[in-house]
């Protein structure tokens, strides 16, 4: 073998035992999250790109889903980190002594709005999503019903098998409206109205993006869901209006979190640490008009302009303390019109 095939092969060798032994060091991080599934494949690029040496796993499913299997796990926790999960979930989590209490870096620049109140913060939010109603104007104008502009107009005789809603045990949009009806209306007021509501729901979706997708297309004139998804059907050309009832809408924040005992804690504090930064929140506001980090956010195609004024002032921690009697009211009322899982 002449000396500079040795040479080559040797060089060649050497990097690929380079690259072997950084793949073995690479560390894996299994990231739970509730982020719509378009999403991910570019905030698991932006990380990775910045932190070769850490991988993310993703493992996803709607929010009351992902805060269940959570709750299952935590005697014997699979996740890492959560990136991605109702605010609300996690203050559920804090309460149960499930996260690990991190500040990551530069979450002093973020509004304090998007911050666990403790020092250290357990959770951080991300972006904040904000119920709405999306109308097929085709479908609307084949039954000859008038836009509805309140949540009590959905009670209405002619909207009866017209209106599809989330369940809020498997989603977090649908947990938000639930809760979001019973501040609003208040207690007894609010079971009133859904008792109404339930009436004219045809069915509920075990995802809070469902509803407006299947109004996107046809499959129902009225979707329960939230602006973020109403906007983005819109854009790519569906025949929808994204009503912004007159009584106020619910809303939630995406918030991240580090998991108590991961083994990976180091790895899990760098993603957290990139979460909130401002070339994450600029990920974020590709779809959300509401973001963490103050000046980052620009007008989303499509969202109703008014939208900001008509979130109410949500009691997040009453949501998270009554979570678990508000759904099992719920589940006992009107869980016969859900879709099957």
């Amino acid at each position: 073998m002449k000396f500079s095939s040795i040479l080559k092969a040797a060089v060649f060798g050497a990097v690929a035992t380079t690259m072997a032994t950084s793949a073995m060091a690479a560390e894996t991080l299994t990231v739970y999250t509730a982020v719509e599934a378009e999403d991910l494949k570019k905030y698991k690029k932006a990380f990775e790109a910045e932190n070769p040496d850490i991988k993310i796993k993703w493992v996803r499913d709607s929010t009351g889903i992902v805060t269940a299997k959570l709750l299952a796990e935590k005697e014997n926790p699979k996740a890492d980190v959560v990136w991605g999960l109702a605010a609300t979930s996690l203050m559920l989590l804090k309460s149960e002594g499930m996260l690990e209490a991190y500040a990551p870096a530069g979450v002093d620049k973020l509004d304090k709005a998007f911050v666990d109140g403790d020092n250290p913060p357990s959770w951080t939010g991300m972006d904040a999503w904000v119920a709405a109603v999306c109308v097929n104007t085709v479908e609307q104008a084949k039954h000859g019903f008038a836009t509805p502009t309140s949540w009590k107009d959905l009670t209405k005789p002619e909207y009866k098998g017209h209106v599809v809603m989330p369940n809020p045990n498997s989603s977090g949009t649908g947990f938000l409206d639930v809760s979001s009806w019973l501040q609003i209306f208040g207690e007894e007021g609010g079971w009133e109205f859904m008792d109404g509501l339930h009436e004219n729901i045809a069915w509920y979706t075990h995802s809070g993006s469902k509803p407006c997708k299947q109004a996107a297309s046809g499959e129902t004139p009225i979707g329960v869901s939230f602006a973020f998804r109403g906007a983005k059907s819109k854009a790519k050309g569906a025949p929808i209006d994204i009503v912004v009832p007159s009584e106020g809408v619910g809303w939630d924040m995406e918030a991240t979190a580090i998991v108590k005992g991961t083994k990976k804690l180091e790895a899990a504090q760098k993603l957290v640490d990139f979460t909130v930064t401002k070339q994450a929140n600029e990920m974020y506001n590709k779809g959300y008009a509401v973001v963490a980090y103050p000046g980052v956010a620009k007008p989303v195609e499509h969202f109703p302009a008014n939208l900001s004024d008509a979130m109410i002032d949500n009691d997040f921690e009453w949501a998270a303390v009554n979570r678990k009697d508000i759904l099992a009211e719920w589940q006992k009322r009107y869980d016969s019109k859900s879709e099957a899982k």
